[in-house]
């Protein structure tokens, strides 16, 4: 796994997860080529979401029972004929369709991660993760302005065209460049199905893993999803484009991700989940200035949202890395279950914010995500203090033996 690799497989996220994102930014170009109402064109992304979710579940634990090469280049290969059928799609319809199988096989990034953990020591394995995430990322801030350029410049099917023979390039470079590896699991196809859930029932790391990603993820969600509704509003007047830019702040994500893999290398994730804990309240604290409006309020927002943005992805990359430890051959099914339950709170989360937005406005939302980290910090400490506590036990060593009239008759029988 050298440096070459690695970033190659950042890369294939990128890619993979920028297949989600860009049909975001060509929907009214959708909409104007088919002819169809705007609010028609919108079951583009919809599909891709749904035809993702189900990929996450249906395909990501065939990564313990199949080689990762074949497979992940399989999944690209069907991805760039999907965008294909997608781009030369004459109705909406068949565009639907084509977009479904896209996001169910543009599931790579899922299947990268286990693959890249199993080729490095444990030492390397957070710094691995931080530099996929990065990618991940990357692929999800450029992928939109992509297409929008793109689409305005050669129309919405240009898009998907570009993203095909970049998809199909990419799966014919990971052939030749990825190692072959051996399957850890012979279970048949219905056992890995069940494994996500077995595993949560029997791994008390994993579980906490996914609540502290569902809780931090359902804020972040709940926080993106009422900026919008806060800077349209009365107090700032503002467009959709003041949300891009300030989502563009995020990518600063990009370059604190991989020191949070190192920093997991070094001490462990548990002391990275802390501070990223205390990133999360302290973001909540500074966005409620968001309510101020004006100039200072707008700078409460992108620094608050940034702040967010580190702390969640970093705490992803301390999960991630505890998640991968628990079963070398189970890594698949492992991220299967971590990544439903995140999505899972993100949904939530989104949902849950605009009912408190409706009713308390944005300094609701923020008390959401201090509530919301408040639980996942509590579990932390919880589960921190409680291995102190057998550390410190152990370190004692053994209980001596009492003397006394006891101990002198156990002697004499």
């Amino acid at each position: 796994m050298n440096r070459r690799l690695t970033l190659l497989l950042a890369v294939t996220c990128a890619v993979a997860v920028g297949n989600l994102y860009f049909p975001q930014a060509v929907g009214p170009l959708i909409a104007t080529g088919l002819h169809v109402p705007p609010g028609a064109a919108t079951e583009v992304v919809t599909a891709t979401q749904l035809g993702y979710t189900a990929g996450t579940v249906l395909l990501v634990p065939l990564g313990d029972r199949l080689p990762h090469r074949p497979l992940l280049v399989t999944l690209l290969a069907l991805t760039g004929l999907a965008l294909l059928a997608a781009g030369c799609a004459p109705a909406l319809p068949p565009l639907v369709a084509a977009s479904a199988v896209v996001g169910l096989t543009t599931v790579g990034a899922q299947v990268v991660g286990p693959l890249a953990v199993g080729l490095v020591g444990a030492d390397r394995q957070g710094a691995v993760l931080g530099a996929l995430l990065s990618g991940s990322t990357c692929g999800m801030l450029l992928a939109r302005t992509f297409s929008g350029t793109l689409g305005e410049w050669l129309g919405w099917r240009a898009p998907y065209v570009v993203a095909a023979v970049v998809v199909l390039l990419l799966a014919a470079v990971l052939a030749c460049a990825v190692p072959s590896s051996t399957p850890p699991s012979r279970q048949g196809y219905a056992a890995l199905l069940a494994g996500p859930l077995r595993l949560l029932r029997a791994e008390p790391e994993l579980r906490r893993s996914c609540l502290y990603q569902a809780t931090v993820f359902a804020g972040f969600s709940a926080v993106w999803t009422c900026l919008a509704l806060l800077l349209a509003g009365p107090r700032y007047g503002l467009g959709a484009q003041a949300v891009g830019v300030i989502a563009l702040v995020g990518a600063a994500t990009v370059f604190c991700t991989p020191f949070a893999g190192r920093l997991v290398d070094r001490h462990g994730p548990d002391p990275v989940n802390l501070v990223c804990f205390l990133g999360v309240l302290a973001s909540a604290a500074v966005l409620t200035a968001g309510a101020l409006g004006g100039v200072p309020g707008l700078v409460a927002l992108t620094l608050g949202t940034l702040m967010l943005d580190v702390a969640m992805q970093s705490g992803m990359v301390a999960n991630q890395a505890r998640v991968y430890a628990l079963r070398a051959d189970a890594r698949g099914r492992l991220n299967t279950a971590y990544m439903t339950c995140a999505y899972l709170g993100g949904s939530a989360g989104s949902w849950l914010g605009v009912r408190i937005w409706g009713r308390t406005g944005w300094w609701g939302v923020c008390a959401l995500v201090a509530a919301l980290t408040a639980v996942a910090l509590a579990r932390h400490l919880r589960a921190t203090g409680a291995r102190t506590g057998r550390a410190a036990k152990g370190a004692s060593g053994p209980e001596r033996p009492r003397t006394g009239s006891g101990q002198r008759a156990t002697a004499r029988q």
